[in-house]
């Protein structure tokens, strides 16, 4: 019997060639477009659950809470933490402190070489406490971690990294110089860590070494956070977190004082710090969970609108095996043998679309990882096999169920004398139905789409209020005042280097430095904090700022006067600029009151998804980690190897790098660019499998009704009227379905744009455009099939059976 099956499938199979290759092509892009969202969806949710004790880890977190209300929110806690944890709380297992992507130049001297070879490193270093060890999962090909990092100027670091350091070589006890300053010696070699991880380290060195690296950090200095600090635990019972934090407050009271209020520290479980987009790591892209669930939606989306193509040409043609199912039942046949007669053929189309789709994944994975930033893989795993074998079930079921109930359900009198009606109004109606749905979430990935792209053309072409086109940024290795003018004086000797400016950061940065001031005669500091640009007085020039009164700072290499932003006066009610100037302000690091000299136009501090917060320019000779330097656009690349050439004059020892502002500027948008490729892909890839259903539907429409045809074309009608007559019921659907996806899409849209303080409004001819290219594919679609019926030769169509 199962081979009759198998046989009878196979010849309807190859018979109806046309059929079959629509729904396999169909069936394989919706599910390779699945199978691509499920690998994203399941990078991310398994991010960092490769750990043992993953259920108990947890990071120690800070709120700040200022006078005004407000509140922000930091990945960090103090260093002195961890210690304070391990002794004092018996919930707390194990803590340990670890400071990620310390910025290292890491020096390898290689026998028959005069010079070591130096790698930058910005990131995959740390500095650790040997404590880490027990709470995340690494596993050790050489070396004990309970003993690895307990001693100073050591280091641990994993395979890749040694072969990229030593070669084939074997790396225990070989030695690293790091910033000029400590040689570590390696004591142990770990495997590669997993991917997904946001604790990407490659090379650990020994909390013990910092205090050699940086003489000037204090290591029991509660007061001290920096975005790189991270601090995890694991509780004995993850039930008593919340008995934990209730402890906290008295610990910042204990170390903080009168300052404990606006401090508030909390335990963030591990599998909720992938996801945190408040707390983000510079440089990090945002992946929020609403994304991930919506991506899904989409996944399922498509496959679903793939299924619907299957349904609809399946019912739509059910007239032509009527007879078929006729004779079968005459001879005996069941509803139930029919019903897995056509369910069999049903999945052998999915199981070759399966195949293909497997084989489209795997060939478009390159380009998707290129979009994504991530490193996916398609490795059948029992998960992957899972999700492809319950993929294969579900299509099958959802493809083929509603076609086998129909098809088997006809009577056998009324199909051997061919009164089957040619259109049921029940299937009729479930027909258009599903052809709405499809266009519905076409549409809806069109406006989507639409929208990310206005909002992604107005961010790159939004003023920031500097300009940031022709500007290099180059970090300086070293604080000395000396070389930092030496490198400035050599590169203006340059006809097309303009301008040079030596700063902590440009105007514009993911991280935000600030605190307390009073202004003018206040007793009390101000309720808001005030954010910092430190720079020399070349920095208004180098970025392009502009003075709306006032005049620029002075050269110093000291905090002696303030230039201070529009936002600033609108924060302090300060409606004219000159009223401000000669105002006195103290900030916190300065610890005399000093004059506002001038009055900038705002700028993005970062990036539009924030408000313009009050800030001040001053000079802080100390501070400065970066020079900025305004080229003359002709020949970027030569006047790169010209900084190159004065830089490495002067730093000798280090490697020099650069990167332009604009650069820098796009990665703030990251996961902006990322979700506008993935809407464009998917929209497209739904638009297509639309396309595909409506010219096989129309296919066989075209088809039962070519007498209609036939006999219209003799009364006299054009080929217009007739493609007119076969399109306007199609495009009816697509215009019910632009009226229904049109609010659910408005809907999700604006909800996505919240999370930008400068944002598009969304107008309504992105709703017309989005119908417009929906009909323009059906109509393109309908047209090419219903001008060949309208051109075909009368007699012919109506000789025909």
């Amino acid at each position: 019997m199962l081979k009759n099956y198998f046989t009878i499938a196979w010849r309807n199979l190859t018979t109806q060639r046309s059929y079959t290759l629509l729904n396999i092509l169909g069936l394989s892009v919706g599910m390779a477009g699945g199978l691509l969202l499920f690998l994203f969806i399941r990078y991310h949710l398994s991010t960092d659950r490769h750990h043992t004790k993953f259920d108990r880890i947890f990071r120690v977190v800070t709120d700040m809470h200022l006078d005004d209300g407000s509140v922000e929110y930091y990945p960090e806690a103090p260093l002195p933490m961890a210690l304070a944890l391990r002794a004092d709380y018996p919930q707390v297992e194990q803590a340990a402190f670890l400071i990620m992507n310390r910025e290292l130049v890491v020096s390898q001297q290689q026998p028959g070489r005069t010079a070591p070879r130096r790698f930058q490193e910005h990131s995959g270093t740390g500095l650790a406490e040997p404590e880490l060890f027990e709470i995340l999962d690494y596993q050790w090909v050489r070396g004990n971690p309970k003993t690895a990092l307990r001693e100073p100027n050591t280091a641990v670091i994993t395979e890749s990294w040694a072969k990229k350091y030593f070669g084939d070589a074997d790396p225990m006890g070989q030695t690293l110089n790091l910033n000029h300053k400590v040689d570590a010696r390696v004591t142990g070699v770990l495997a590669d860590p997993p991917r997904t991880t946001d604790v990407d380290i490659q090379l650990f060195i020994s909390m013990a070494t910092l205090k050699t690296l940086d003489s000037q950090f204090n290591q029991t200095d509660w007061g001290q956070l920096n975005s790189n600090y991270r601090l995890f635990c694991t509780l004995k019972n993850p039930e008593a977190v919340g008995n934990l934090e209730a402890a906290m407050p008295a610990l910042s009271k204990k170390h903080f004082g009168e300052g404990a209020k606006y401090i508030q520290f909390h335990f963030q479980p591990l599998r909720e710090v992938h996801f945190e987009v408040r707390r983000l790591a510079t440089g990090v892209t945002a992946i929020r969970p609403s994304l991930l669930w919506s991506l899904g939606l989409v996944g399922v989306f498509l496959v679903l609108t793939a299924c619907i193509n299957f349904v609809n040409l399946a019912t739509a043609q059910a007239l032509r095996r009527s007879k078929e199912v006729g004779i079968r039942k005459t001879l005996g046949s069941t509803r139930a043998q029919l019903v897995r007669q056509f369910l069999l053929e049903t999945a052998l189309i999915v199981v070759t679309a399966t195949v293909f789709a497997l084989l489209l994944a795997w060939l478009s994975l390159p380009l998707f990882n290129r979009w994504s930033g991530i490193p996916l893989t398609l490795h059948l795993d029992g998960l992957t096999l899972g999700f492809v074998a319950l993929l294969l079930g579900v299509v099958i079921l959802l493809a083929g169920g509603y076609p086998a109930g129909v098809l088997s359900g006809f009577s056998p009198w009324a199909a051997l004398k061919g009164k089957l009606p040619a259109r049921s109004p029940g299937q009729q109606v479930v027909r258009h139905s599903l052809v709405v749905t499809q266009f519905v979430v076409c549409q809806a990935l069109i406006i989507g789409s639409l929208v990310v792209a206005m909002q992604v053309r107005y961010i790159q072409n939004a003023d920031l209020g500097l300009d940031k086109e022709n500007v290099v940024v180059v970090p300086l290795p070293k604080p000395e005042k000396a070389l930092r003018e030496t490198l400035k004086n050599e590169l203006l000797h340059y006809p097309e280097i303009k301008t040079v400016s030596a700063s902590y950061r440009p105007p514009s940065a993911q991280v935000m430095n600030g605190g307390s001031f009073k202004f003018g005669d206040q007793a009390d500091w101000a309720a808001f904090p005030l954010r910092e640009r430190i720079g020399d007085a070349g920095y208004v020039k180098t970025y392009g700022l502009q003075l709306v009164a006032g005049r620029n700072i002075s050269p110093s290499d000291t905090i002696r006067e303030y230039l201070v932003n529009e936002a600033f006066l609108r924060k302090m009610n300060i409606r004219d600029p000159q009223k401000v100037l000669g105002k006195t302000m103290q900030y916190y690091l300065s610890p005399v009151s000093l004059p506002i000299v001038g009055v900038v136009k705002d700028f993005h501090l970062r990036s539009l998804r924030d408000p313009i917060d009050p800030c001040f320019i001053a000079s802080h000779g100390e501070f400065y980690k970066r020079v900025g330097i305004r080229i003359a656009g002709q020949n970027p690349a030569q006047t790169v190897q010209r900084i190159r050439k004065v830089w490495e004059k002067v730093y000798p020892d280090e490697v020099f790098e650069y990167e332009f502002l604009d650069d820098q500027l796009a990665k703030f948008y990251e996961t902006e660019s990322l979700l506008f490729r993935l809407v464009n892909t998917f929209a497209g890839i739904a638009m297509l499998i639309c396309g595909l259903g409506l010219y096989g539907l129309v296919s066989l429409v075209v088809v039962q009704r070519t007498k209609e045809i036939g006999v219209r074309k003799v009364l006299g009608a054009s080929v217009a009227s007739i493609v007119a007559l076969l399109s306007k019921d199609f495009l009816k659907l697509v215009m019910v379905a632009l009226l229904i996806a049109s609010p659910i899409a408005w809907y999700t849209m604006n909800q996505w744009l919240t999370d930008f303080a400068y944002k598009i409004a969304i107008q309504w001819w992105v709703f017309a455009l989005a119908g417009g290219l929906a009909i323009v594919v059906a109509l393109a679609t309908v047209s090419f099939q219903s001008i060949r019926a309208a051109l075909a030769n009368p007699v012919n169509s109506l000789r025909s059976e």
